[in-house]
């Protein structure tokens, strides 16, 4: 399935440096210590399956969203407030990481390293020039190294877990671009958004962009009506006080249920189609700076403030969503111009082996150097990807048709455009596991319309991914064994 390699940008380090909103990466002043009652060095927060979350480690990383809050003025939740919020973070970046091991999710230096470049590029400054600026903070650079490296593994088990699962087919890229009149105002992805906005005539009467930020009261999976109806009573209280003058950011770091709640509950600024619809119809009719009502899906309660209308800028912080836009390929902003646009194309096809905990890296690469052997000796390349081929394309004899720029992930794409046509590659690493690549042959072809199908296919990718993650991220708290102490009515699962 060739979604399984559409790229995404990696939230975090797209982030400007001097608004990262990773706990890690924040100056290192010295707040006001937690009430003494807290401080119990051995005492247990939390239990995730078989991890323990320490309150010593709860209150250290507190004590860090403590200074990040101050730094993006937004007003501090009371001790315990924080402490819970902090440790529903904590609860859920242990969840992933224990299913990343599970996957055998590993991150090279070499990919670290890319994502290094990729910040600087971002920021248009030099990995020298990003050292210095991290330094300032009074972050080392080992530490900002270690919290990239876990964050770009976590990017790559949602890619995995997540994207891998969403299929958009070519009847809904139709009627999408049927709606659209066959033409998008595509924007640019939510990073570039943060740099002034170019003056240029509007193609159309609705905005461009939309910046969003949202209180969420989540509805744990098959909570009785009376639950229900006790959740929807505090998204109304919550409601209520933002409406009534309190700050939305506050509330949203001291109350939302939502990932993004110690950073103000902001989701980021993107294409208007770039949002789930029912968060573009609830708030359709609101101006910069208003709130919404309560929007109800099936995650929960929303609570949505407009932070950015029309144009790429007016949210409180830098900070981009988790989850971005799939990252366009190169000339994305000239959907709009006419007349040709010449790309080259290759057609390749490959064996997928993925790495797990059963499946190590070195198994895998051994298995395709054992496979090239054989090929070698005569075998054929698509007999052997329908042998042993763990991608949905095995059938087809590894057949992954014919592929843009851009529409595979770089590691692949270099690979791929080192070989010649009839050569196949060394074994490559991925994200997704170890890849033989084959390269069948190349063309030259005016892509116009194809570019705009591609970028209706990313809208429409962008609309579905959050909801799927929430999905997923929901079942696997569903399959684990949580013991939150600080918070217990939160505890739903015990096995």
């Amino acid at each position: 399935m060739r979604s399984v390699y559409a790229k995404r940008q990696l939230a975090s380090i797209l982030i400007p440096i001097l608004g990262m909103a990773w706990s890690g990466a924040v100056l290192a002043a010295k707040p006001a210590a937690a009430p003494q009652s807290q401080q119990f060095v051995d005492g247990i927060a939390a239990v995730v399956n078989q991890k323990v979350i320490t309150l010593q480690q709860v209150n250290a990383e507190a004590r860090l969203a403590q200074q990040q809050l101050q730094r993006q003025n937004i007003p501090v939740p009371d001790h315990a407030s924080l402490q819970k919020q902090v440790l529903q973070r904590m609860i859920t970046e242990e969840l992933e990481s224990q299913e990343a091991d599970r996957l055998g999710i590993r991150v090279s230096d070499a990919q670290a390293d890319e994502a290094v470049k990729t910040v600087a590029e971002r920021n248009k400054i030099t990995v020298d020039r990003l050292r210095t600026e991290v330094e300032k903070t009074g972050l080392s650079w080992a530490q900002y190294m270690k919290n990239l490296h876990q964050e770009v593994r976590m990017d790559l088990l949602r890619q995995r877990a997540v994207d891998s699962t969403i299929v958009i087919s070519d009847a809904e890229v139709d009627s999408f671009l049927k709606n659209q009149g066959g033409s998008m105002a595509m924007g640019q992805p939510a990073v570039q958004a943060q740099q002034p906005a170019q003056a240029a005539p509007e193609q159309h009467s609705g905005p461009k962009v939309l910046g969003l930020a949202q209180i969420l009261v989540a509805v744990p999976e098959g909570a009785s009506a009376a639950r229900v109806n006790e959740l929807r009573s505090k998204a109304e209280s919550l409601l209520a006080r933002v409406r009534g003058g309190a700050d939305f950011a506050g509330v949203a770091a001291a109350s939302s249920d939502d990932p993004q709640a110690l950073n103000g509950g902001e989701l980021g600024v993107r294409p208007v189609e770039g949002w789930p619809d029912l968060f573009v119809q609830a708030t359709e009719k609101l101006k910069a700076g208003e709130v919404s009502g309560i929007v109800q899906s099936g995650n929960g309660f929303h609570i949505l403030k407009v932070l950015t209308r029309g144009q790429p800028q007016g949210a409180r912080s830098a900070a981009p969503a988790p989850a971005q836009a799939p990252a366009p390929m190169q000339g994305t902003q000239a959907i709009q111009e006419s007349g040709p646009m010449m790309v080259t194309q290759t057609h390749a096809r490959h064996i997928l082996i993925k790495s797990s905990k059963v499946m190590s890296d070195e198994k895998a690469k051994f298995r395709l150097d054992q496979l090239l052997e054989r090929m070698a000796n005569g075998e054929k390349f698509a007999d052997l990807a329908k042998r042993y081929s763990e991608d949905t394309s095995a059938p087809q004899g590894g057949d992954l048709g014919w592929l843009t720029p851009g529409e595979t992930v770089p590691a692949f794409e270099k690979a791929m455009n080192a070989l010649e046509p009839g050569q196949i590659s060394q074994p490559v690493k991925t994200q997704f596991g170890w890849h033989l690549i084959q390269v069948l042959e190349r063309r030259t072809k005016n892509m116009e319309n194809e570019f705009k199908r591609m970028q209706a296919r990313q809208i429409l990718f962008q609309r579905r991914v959050e909801p799927a993650f929430e999905d997923w991220l929901s079942q696997l708290r569903g399959q684990a064994y949580i013991d939150n102490r600080l918070d217990p009515q939160t505890n739903r699962n015990r096995r």
